[in-house]
């Protein structure tokens, strides 16, 4: 036996109990009709004209409807007699590479062929200005060659620093539109001065750039969207800064303040930038952002398909899996780190061989006198937090939550032979 399994073989795993959180489920019904209308009535589609070459930019996230939010920009704007084409807008994601970037895209639905429009991706960019502090501000080159620009985003906190804009159009103008070189320019300063640098940034590109409107989505705790609104470019900053105060009272979370251990199955690009999101593990990258519960040790399981090898955020948590290992890419999470120039969340988190063991150090070294009382939360990722679980020792807690269902009774976690929780 290895001494791993020998200093792990007498931790217990508590029993689980499935419950469901219950969150505001404000909600569009016909989202894609209600973007729809708005471009009609908005009056920002009279900025568009006939034979007119049209930069839509679409990013990285896993933002709910996107496709059809991209379909229904498009239309719109054939529907003026211009040519609209996708540019991905997603600084270094889809490993810095203008191939991975359409693949990105071609995850939540977006080609050509259900675009109906093509799609021009580089990672070549221009300077056009630079900020008074010397930064440099870069554009797409594609994109900055267009008659005008649309830039199609959520809007929800930042999950590495706080201020009056945070993450939304502007940041997907100031960091995505600048590509890989864009992302890193505004991120040399470090998050310190990012609350600062990404709104200079984009109010800049938006006086240089054909800029025409942005379409700002905000989403309710179940990943679904609440809100599709168009805004004018002369109205982006004003408005964004409204829309992010409802979308931080709209963030899902989980409704326990002290938590042992925290399992989570998947993190990835598409959950969030940092792999799984800040806000809801109350674990950040950075001392410039802060919220959540406080959480003595965290185990992440595997990645998602969709994030192509890219683990950053593995390192924000205590544990992990040879698994989760085993399909990094490396050299697509070190760019991350050296893109934003925060490299914690790119190093190795503690390996484990399996679930098992990981969820048995995270238990032996968060801290507590007895292990059969470990408060233990496992959610598939940080989108996902309707249907979670959690260990007997928060069942009490639980019933007194006016926000909490209790779904199950007690069960056993189950591995497979291979030591791995079974789905």
């Amino acid at each position: 036996m290895s001494i791993l399994r020998e200093l792990l073989k007498d931790i217990p795993i508590p029993q689980m109990v499935k419950i469901r959180q219950k969150f505001d489920r404000a909600i569009l019904e016909n989202p894609e009709v209600e973007l729809a209308n708005k471009l009609a009535s908005s009056g920002v589609m009279e900025s568009i004209h006939p034979g007119q070459q049209v930069a839509v930019a679409v990013g990285s996230r896993g933002i709910a409807n996107i496709a059809g939010f991209t379909k229904t920009t498009l239309d719109a704007i054939k529907a003026r007699g211009a040519h609209p084409f996708i540019v991905p807008c997603m600084g270094s994601h889809g490993g810095a590479t203008a191939e991975g970037q359409t693949e990105v895209l071609q995850h939540f639905g977006i080609t050509e062929a259900t675009m109906e429009a093509p799609i021009r991706s580089s990672m070549e960019v221009v300077q056009i200005d630079q900020l008074p502090n010397g930064l440099p501000v870069y554009v797409d080159r594609i994109a900055s060659e267009a008659d005008a620009i649309v830039v199609i985003n959520r809007v929800k906190p930042h999950t590495a620093f706080r201020g009056r804009i945070e993450s939304g159009i502007m940041k997907m103008i100031a960091i995505g539109l600048g590509k890989q070189k864009g992302a890193e320019a505004c991120h040399q300063l470090g998050f310190k001065y990012m609350a600062e640098n990404v709104p200079a940034m984009a109010t800049l590109m938006i006086e240089k750039l054909p800029i025409v409107f942005g379409v700002a989505l905000i989403e309710n705790a179940y990943d679904e969207t609440c809100r599709a609104e168009v805004l004018p470019a002369a109205e982006i900053e004003a408005r964004e800064e409204q829309l992010l105060i409802e979308a931080k009272s709209r963030l899902p979370k989980i409704l326990f303040d002290e938590i042992d251990v925290l399992v989570i199955d998947y993190i990835g690009k598409n959950i969030s930038g940092d792999g799984m999101d800040p806000n809801v593990t109350g674990r950040y990258p950075t001392p410039y952002a802060h919220g959540g519960p406080e959480v003595a040790k965290m185990v992440v399981l595997d990645l998602t398909p969709e994030t192509k090898g890219n683990a950053n955020g593995v390192g924000t948590a205590d544990f992990t899996t040879q698994r989760l290992v085993d399909k990094t890419n490396l050299e697509a999470t070190y760019a991350n780190g050296l893109t934003s120039t925060v490299c914690a969340p790119t190093k190795i988190a503690t390996t484990l061989e399996n679930d098992f063991y990981a969820i048995k150090a995270a238990i032996k070294t968060c801290n507590i006198l007895d292990y059969t009382t470990c408060k233990l939360v496992r959610i598939q990722d940080t989108l996902h937090l309707g249907e979670i679980e959690i260990s007997v020792n928060l069942l009490a807690a639980a019933r007194q939550h006016p926000d909490i269902e209790i779904l199950t009774e007690p069960y056993e976690l189950s591995f497979d032979a291979e030591g791995n929780i079974c789905k």
